[in-house]
């Protein structure tokens, strides 16, 4: 059975990107070890998911409202996105860390995601998830550091934050390539990416 991949970038400095980089090396390292991978890839950045809306949840959930040209394309991309992600067994997503979380291009995705039904349920015991089975790789790029121990443990809400939504949807395979330090001059730069490429290198294909 071929492997399906889901890549994501979210990181807004283009070229530039260190998430970028790092997503684009984990990918090559999983098509080289399943030549017949099916891709799908999707930039978080262009075209941007719009942030959830009263008419989109309405509609979603079978309400009898109006529905005009731009909702209808609305929940078309909210079924595209789902459907990117329930197929895949891989996904990979390079992260950006803004302002200690998440880009909000990636929390219009996760919103798209979070629906009951679908990637969750709730039961007498319980939230159940019904994403199980996926493996998530996640390429994060950090100006400074924010790991445990540091001063700055506290204000991390990115990678944190992806593991309990994860969680929640039942996946427990989570694994994190981490780039840090990156804007704490050229050689801390360098040893945040090279420290990352370890990673990259020591993950399983």
């Amino acid at each position: 059975m071929s492997l399906h991949l889901l890549h994501l970038d979210s990181s807004i400095l283009g070229e530039n990107s260190v998430s970028r980089s790092l997503s684009a090396s984990i990918v090559a390292k999983l098509k080289e070890a399943h030549p017949a991978v099916r891709l799908t890839y999707r930039d978080l950045t262009a075209p941007i998911i719009p942030h959830l809306s009263g008419p989109y949840l309405a509609a979603s959930q079978g309400a009898p409202i109006a529905r005009d040209a731009a909702l209808e394309a609305d929940l078309a991309l909210g079924a595209a996105v789902m459907e990117e992600f329930l197929a895949a067994d891989t996904i990979v997503l390079g992260l950006g860390f803004y302002n200690f979380g998440v880009p909000s291009q990636v929390k219009t995705w996760i919103d798209r995601l979070s629906v009951v039904g679908k990637t969750f349920r709730y039961t007498e015991k319980g939230p159940e998830g019904l994403a199980g089975g996926k493996r998530v790789i996640l390429a994060i790029a950090r100006g400074g550091f924010y790991g445990p121990g540091t001063p700055a443990h506290s204000f991390e809400h990115a990678e944190s934050y992806l593991r309990g939504i994860f969680s929640f949807m039942g996946i427990t395979d989570i694994e994190v390539v981490l780039a840090e330090g990156l804007a704490r001059g050229p050689e801390a730069r360098e040893s945040g990416i090279a420290n990352a490429q370890a990673m990259i290198a020591a993950l399983a294909a």
